[in-house]
C-alpha cells in the first residue's frame, strides 16, 4: 500500500495518482491554470470494501454539490473526509468519471502507436489501473466527485457543465477524518465536449488535527454529527 503523501507536487493533465492520507492530515488541491477536473475516489486502506458513497453523502446532507462544510461519507456511515476550505465553490458529485468510449465520441480514436505518451485515456480505465497497484480491481471502483467542475440540472433533468467555473488558483482542502486511500485522475470532465486540453493540479499535504466537538462540518446537520460519532468511536484507544 502506498505511503502517506508528504511533499508538494503537481499531477499533469490526464494523469492518475494514489496515496494513503492519514486521519488528521489535510490534502490541498490547486487548479493551476483554471478549468481543471480531478476525479476523486476514497477507500479505507485497511478494509477496501468500505469506500466513498457519493449518493449517501448527498442524501444525508441534502446537497447536490460539494463545497466547504460538506462531509464525504463511506458506505459504512463514517466520515472519510471533510471539505474544510474551498475557494472554487462548486465540485460536481453527480456525473462520476468518464470512460474512454466517451472521449472517442468527442475526440475520435486515440492510439499509443500514433500518439505515444500523449494518447488519450479515460478516467475509468486509469482509475482501474491505479486500483490494481493496491491489489484492487474494477469491483472496487465507486462513484467519484469531480473536483473543480460545476454541473447543474434543469427542470427536465438535463445536466450541464459550466466551463471555466474554476479559475486559476482555485483551491480546495480535504481533511481526512479516517485513514483513506486517495485516488485522483485529472482527465477532463465526462461532459466536457471542448478541445482535448486536460489541466494540471497541484497537491500538498499538511497536518491539521482531527475534528473537534465544535467543528463546523460536524455541526452542519444531525446526520453529520451521527457520522462523526461513529467515526470517532472507531478511533478510541
Amino acid at each position: 500500500m502506498a505511503g502517506l503523501a508528504t511533499t508538494a507536487r503537481v499531477i499533469p493533465g490526464a494523469a492518475t495518482t494514489s496515496f494513503v492520507l492519514r486521519r488528521g492530515f489535510a490534502l490541498e488541491l490547486e487548479d493551476l491554470q483554471g478549468g481543471a477536473n480531478a476525479a476523486l475516489l476514497l477507500l479505507n486502506p485497511a478494509e477496501p470494501t468500505e469506500r466513498l458513497n457519493v449518493p449517501d453523502s448527498l442524501k444525508a446532507q441534502h446537497v447536490a454539490r460539494v463545497t466547504a462544510g460538506v462531509a464525504l461519507m463511506s458506505d459504512m456511515g463514517r466520515v472519510m473526509a471533510s471539505v474544510v476550505e474551498d475557494t472554487c465553490g462548486w465540485h460536481d458529485p453527480l456525473c462520476g468519471h468518464g470512460r474512454l468510449s466517451d472521449l472517442e465520441r468527442v475526440h475520435g480514436p486515440s492510439t499509443y502507436a500514433a500518439e505515444r505518451n500523449a494518447v488519450r485515456r479515460g478516467a475509468r480505465e486509469e482509475l482501474v489501473l491505479e486500483l490494481a497497484k493496491h491489489g484492487l480491481g474494477v469491483r472496487d471502483l465507486a462513484a467519484t466527485v469531480n473536483l473543480f467542475s460545476k454541473v447543474t440540472v434543469d427542470e427536465g433533468g438535463r445536466m450541464a457543465l459550466h466551463p471555466g467555473a474554476s479559475a486559476a488558483g482555485s483551491r480546495v482542502v480535504l481533511r481526512a477524518d479516517m485513514d483513506v486511500l486517495v485516488l485522483l485522475n485529472t482527465a477532463p470532465h465526462p461532459l466536457d465536449d471542448g478541445p482535448w486540453d486536460p489541466k494540471p493540479v497541484a497537491l500538498d499535504v499538511r497536518e491539521v488535527g482531527v475534528a473537534g466537538p465544535d467543528d463546523p462540518v460536524r455541526l452542519a446537520c444531525p446526520e453529520n454529527e451521527r457520522a462523526f460519532a461513529v467515526t470517532d468511536r472507531d478511533h478510541v484507544a
